[in-house]
């Protein structure tokens, strides 16, 4: 923890996963009271067993009405479907509404159409972890990682406050972007790997019908590189459905660089496919040194961004 001022009376967070429930033990200290809402049983008594949360219930007007503070941590359209149509109508004035979703400009576009007194602004920690559920939640989850915070309409300076104090209280590296600037670069570094991963285990999986060794010699780099293609079915929907321009823009960027390479091994232009090929590795390594750097210096093993 840091030296945050962050506070708050009642602190409610919406869907209790690995990322909602990470909040309530980071901020458990910070809040005065926590309830979580979840319709699943078995989240709320473990929340309530391990003293994650000091209320629960499957209930979502009940579970934000004395809050000051309400974290969004359901999947991107269930976010969308409680701003659209339900929550705003259950805050008190001046609660502090953020979401922690991995797509942001519909759900900044949807909060500002919350309530005038109601200040909201879209949030997203970079950080995860392999297990999901509150069960692999982790207090820790946020530390050092990048926290990205986007206004929105309703974000007034005391919100804007408020939100950034919240995000120093987790340990966490803040940054502030517009949301579509946000959900063109997750596009790119979260979004489109998927994507790849999950074409690439389409085509292996396609062969494999008639040859099945390429299970069975499938071993590291098939295993790094499929890794994506195993995330939740319904979570990476609703981010794709949620931002589906900024994907599709840099699926074609990259069929173009593919086609490129298919073109230069195809006509046997192997010098010039390995001199495209310098720079890539080049900007890997740079990238990798950069981040090795900052995990050193921090102390602290970065997760599995989401």
């Amino acid at each position: 923890m840091t030296g945050s001022g962050f506070r708050t009376r009642h602190l409610t967070i919406v869907g209790p996963g690995l990322i909602g429930g990470s909040l309530a033990m980071a901020l458990r200290d910070r809040a005065d009271t926590i309830t979580i809402v979840d319709i699943n049983p078995d989240t709320c008594a473990y929340a309530l067993e391990k003293g994650i949360a000091d209320y629960a219930t499957d209930d979502l007007k009940a579970g934000v009405a004395e809050a000051e503070t309400v974290i969004l941590a359901a999947p991107v359209r269930s976010i969308l479907d409680m701003l659209r149509n339900r929550i705003g109508s259950y805050l008190r004035s001046n609660t502090l509404v953020m979401d922690v979703g991995s797509t942001k400009h519909d759900i900044c576009e949807a909060m500002a159409l919350l309530p005038v007194g109601v200040g909201a602004i879209g949030g997203h920690p970079m950080t995860g972890k392999e297990n999901s559920g509150i069960w692999a939640a982790d207090a820790a989850l946020f530390q050092a990682r990048p926290f990205v915070l986007c206004p929105t309409r309703r974000t007034t300076p005391a919100t804007h406050l408020r939100a950034r104090s919240l995000v120093e209280a987790l340990g966490a590296e803040l940054i502030e972007m517009e949301s579509v600037r946000h959900d063109r670069i997750v596009a790119g570094i979260s979004h489109l790997p998927y994507m790849l991963s999950a074409s690439l285990v389409a085509t292996v999986a396609r062969e494999a019908q008639h040859d099945d060794a390429f299970w069975r010699l499938a071993a590291g780099g098939f295993r790094d590189t499929s890794r994506l293609a195993a995330s939740d079915i319904k979570m990476m929907g609703d981010i794709l459905s949620t931002n589906a321009r900024a994907v599709a823009t840099l699926l074609a960027m990259f069929r173009v660089q593919l086609a490129m390479m298919e073109t230069q091994l195809i006509s046997g232009e192997y010098d010039k496919l390995v001199e495209s090929l310098l720079p890539v590795r080049e900007a890997r390594l740079n990238w990798m040194e950069t981040y090795e750097q900052k995990r050193n210096g921090n102390g602290h093993t970065p997760n599995t961004p989401r």
